[in-house]
């Protein structure tokens, strides 16, 4: 009997022609797919049993990892079969039904192009869109901040902090860590407090930690709300720029399957 273990070996074969490591567009879903750990990682593939079959190839997948994001809610990300061939609307719902419960709670990044299938298939309770920035090395100049120091996350990657005992008491008031990292990328997350914004803090931290992820030759990613026109301007101050992927982030549950899709 195949292990687990095998058993997600096979599928990821089975989805590599899929995704391309080096593409920003994919960076985040090649992640989740190929290098978040093994016991947090659940594929399911289209189609069904394909992964089964050495050498075959999937026509789609749906990723379902658990996160610090949210413990009882997995982070989904996915590519369907609609990708390859426009009329596979049913494989791609068959596919999806397979890998969700109906009313299973979860946390989908995908696509803009897949939103009128998830609102066909899911009640989607929260929506974010997502604009993808990518460092320009050409536009990245270091700043120097003595006041920016280095440590480790408790899962171990590299975070860039400035502390303040203003209050009497220290405190991290800006920090840029990973959201996560892959060998050619990483997604930069930054936080400031907001007493202490507009002090160039943020950019400072974003700035170092960006420089420690191309020495170690990787491109940093920077993801924000298309709403978060702050953000996008500290972002775009280090040096990254707008790739134009879209990705929406949706909080959603798979409602009760029904014969046929209804897409608007």
């Amino acid at each position: 009997m195949q292990s687990r273990v095998e058993g997600l070996k096979a599928s990821r074969r089975a989805i590599r022609h899929l995704l391309k490591d080096r593409e920003p567009a994919d960076a985040m879903a090649a992640y989740y797919v190929f290098h978040h750990p093994d016991e947090k990682t659940t594929l399911v593939v289209s189609p069904e049993g394909v992964e089964a079959n050495p050498g075959a190839h999937a026509d789609g997948y749906v990723a379902l990892s658990r996160t610090g994001i949210d413990l009882f809610r997995p982070l989904v990300t996915m590519r369907l079969p609609i990708d390859r061939d426009p009329s596979a609307t049913e494989a791609s719902a068959e596919l999806l039904a397979r890998a969700f419960a109906p009313g299973q709670p979860a946390i989908l990044n995908i696509p803009s192009r897949y939103r009128p299938l998830i609102d066909a298939l899911f009640d989607v309770q929260s929506d974010e869109v997502l604009r993808l920035y990518a460092l320009d090395p050409a536009r990245y100049e270091p700043i120097v901040n003595v006041l920016v120091t280095r440590s480790t996350s408790p899962g171990g990657l590299p975070r860039f902090s400035i502390r303040s005992n203003q209050d009497g008491e220290e405190e991290v008031v800006a920090s840029a860590s990973l959201n996560w990292q892959s060998p050619y990328f990483a997604e930069i997350a930054v936080s400031t407090r907001p007493q202490y914004r507009r002090q160039g803090w943020g950019r400072s931290v974003v700035a170092a930690l960006s420089g420690h992820l191309m020495e170690a030759g990787r491109v940093p990613l920077y993801v924000v709300s298309e709403e978060n026109t702050a953000s996008a301007n500290l972002a775009e101050s280090v040096g990254f720029t707008d790739t134009g992927v879209r990705e929406q982030f949706l909080q959603a549950s798979l409602k009760e399957r029904v014969s046929g899709v209804k897409m608007a």
